[in-house]
C-alpha cells in the first residue's frame, strides 16, 4: 500500500515571529526561539500549545494568540521535526536579508537549540556516536566568530551550514525520540 505524503505545515515567516515577540514583550530573537523550541522537542521535552514558552523559561506579557504567529511555530516545528520526509526547516531571515544578518541568525538558532535540548533532554540523552558529534558540532558552530571576507564563499558556506544543522537538528530529534518509544514485543 503506497503511503500518502502528508504536507508539514509550513513555519510562519522570521518577520511574523520577530513582529509577535516584541508586541508581546518576549525577550528572544525569531530564531534563537525556533532553536530553543526545535531543541526542547528533539530532547524529549513535552509541552503543550498553551504552555511551551514557559517550559523554555520564558514569559510573554500577554498570552500568545491562538492561530497566531507563535502557536503557529510550536505546531510546525512539532510537526516538521516529526516528518519522515525530512521536511524541517530552520526558521532564519529571507534570503534577501544581509548575509551578516542570516549569519548571526543561524548561530543564535543554534545557541537555542542546545539551550532547549539542554532542557528536554536533561543531562545524559540516549544519543547514538553521530548525534554525540552533531551535538558538539552545534556548540562549535554556536561558539563561532565570523567574518564577511568572500561574499560568494561566505554564501555558499552558510548554505551548508545550514544544511548540516538542519540534519543534526533532525539526527539528534530521530536519537532522542526513538529512546522514548514504547518497546513492543513480538
Amino acid at each position: 500500500m503506497a503511503r500518502t505524503r502528508v504536507e508539514s505545515p509550513e513555519l510562519p515567516s522570521h518577520e511574523e515571529v520577530v513582529h509577535e515577540l516584541a508586541r508581546l514583550r518576549v525577550g528572544i530573537g525569531a530564531a534563537e526561539l525556533h532553536g530553543s523550541l526545535c531543541g526542547f522537542v528533539s530532547g524529549g521535552g513535552n509541552a503543550g500549545r498553551s504552555d511551551w514558552l514557559l517550559h523554555l523559561a520564558l514569559e510573554a506579557e500577554d498570552p500568545p494568540p491562538p492561530q497566531g504567529a507563535l502557536d503557529r511555530l510550536f505546531i510546525a516545528s512539532q510537526a516538521q521535526l516529526s516528518d519522515p520526509d525530512m521536511g524541517f526547516g530552520l526558521l532564519l531571515p529571507d534570503d534577501d536579508a544581509p548575509l551578516g544578518e542570516r549569519a548571526d541568525a543561524l548561530l543564535a538558532w543554534c545557541r537555542g537549540f542546545l539551550g532547549g535540548f539542554g532542557l528536554g533532554a536533561g543531562g545524559e540523552p540516549p544519543l547514538s556516536p553521530e548525534a554525540r558529534e552533531a551535538l558538539e558540532d552545534l556548540g562549535k558552530i554556536a561558539a563561532s566568530r565570523l567574518s564577511y571576507d568572500d561574499p560568494e564563499g561566505d554564501e555558499a558556506a552558510l548554505l551548508e551550514v545550514s544544511e548540516f544543522v538542519r540534519v543534526a537538528a533532525l539526527l539528534l530529534h530521530g536519537d532522542c525520540t526513538a529512546a522514548q518509544a514504547p518497546r513492543r514485543l513480538h
